[in-house]
């Protein structure tokens, strides 16, 4: 008897407030949209790491001839001092953050820009002579690049050290301020919910003071008044985190991974498990701002 009289106020509720409780329902939708966002792209990020930072590496080039690099006024680097970054690479002391070193030599590294540049005219006009010895080094953890690199720089015979490490950087902090970015607008649109659903549930108290009133007089509890209210609340914001998480599917399942995946599938792109695993949370934060906003809102109306 009390479910049913329960379900009755709420959805006497939701007809005497529909346009309120659309609109309830789609800011939750576009603020748990950019939650949901931010967090697939934080995942991306990660993604990316993983599968880049383990290809990262440092690259010592030793000085060619007439480099204009200060290390290298003494002309090209010589065998010995070739040999002698190759012995620190191997040293006890950089042991513990190289994995592999590699050594290029200059025809190696002339035969490498032949097959890459071989329709420029840079391939025709370069000689063997002209190209530069180097060490590719595969680090352990390529966190740790920047020791690796201190450690080269500055060397007898070593012209320039190249992080791979740098060129990705740039992209990652633009990603990273993507993020903050779709944070900061949830943050807006999630305190905009809480106030459109803390006014919805007072204007839809408010209509119904008289059967709060005689509830009151019959000794119903604070929790049996409340509850209808709560109710509408926690529906239209349920409402909202499910237009998310169905519109998060269906941009990951067809932008994604049928375009973006399809253009460059040497990238490892987030996909629609990994929606689900935020849906619960999106759900979660849903409930959350219906149950935030039903306190702020309802002590004033229904308080016996």
């Amino acid at each position: 008897m009390r479910l049913r009289f329960i379900l009755s106020q709420v959805g006497q509720g939701l007809s005497r407030n529909l346009a309120m409780t659309i609109s309830v329902a789609l800011v939750t939708f576009v603020s748990l949209t950019f939650v949901g966002a931010a967090a697939l792209l934080q995942m991306q990020i990660d993604n990316l790491k993983n599968d880049w930072y383990d290809k990262v590496e440092v690259s010592a080039f030793m000085c060619p001839e007439g480099s204009a690099q200060p290390g290298c006024a003494a002309g090209e680097a010589s065998q010995e001092q070739i040999d002698d970054i190759g012995a620190l690479l191997a040293s006890a002391a950089l042991e513990p953050y190289v994995d592999e070193v590699y050594l290029e030599s200059k025809d190696e590294a002339f035969a490498a820009f032949q097959e890459q540049m071989a329709d420029t005219v840079w391939a025709q006009s370069l000689t063997v002579d002209q190209m530069q010895v180097s060490y590719r080094v595969k680090l352990i953890d390529p966190e740790q690049y920047q020791i690796v690199a201190d450690e080269l720089e500055g060397r007898p015979g070593v012209e320039i050290v190249v992080d791979q490490r740098e060129q990705l950087e740039p992209l990652f902090n633009i990603l990273n301020s993507a993020t903050l970015l779709s944070l900061g607008l949830a943050g807006v649109m999630i305190v905009t919910a809480v106030l459109l659903i803390t006014t919805t549930i007072k204007l839809s108290a408010m209509s119904r003071r008289r059967e709060t009133g005689i509830m009151r007089l019959v000794g119903a509890s604070n929790l049996f008044i409340q509850l209808p209210f709560m109710v509408e609340g926690a529906i239209a914001a349920l409402v909202g985190a499910v237009l998310s998480v169905g519109g998060l599917f269906v941009g990951v399942r067809y932008l994604v991974q049928d375009w973006l995946a399809g253009t460059t599938p040497w990238v490892q792109f987030v996909g629609t498990a990994d929606v689900l695993v935020i849906a619960p949370f999106l759900v979660l934060a849903a409930i959350l701002l219906a149950g935030i906003s039903s306190v702020v809102s309802l002590g004033r109306y229904t308080r016996v």
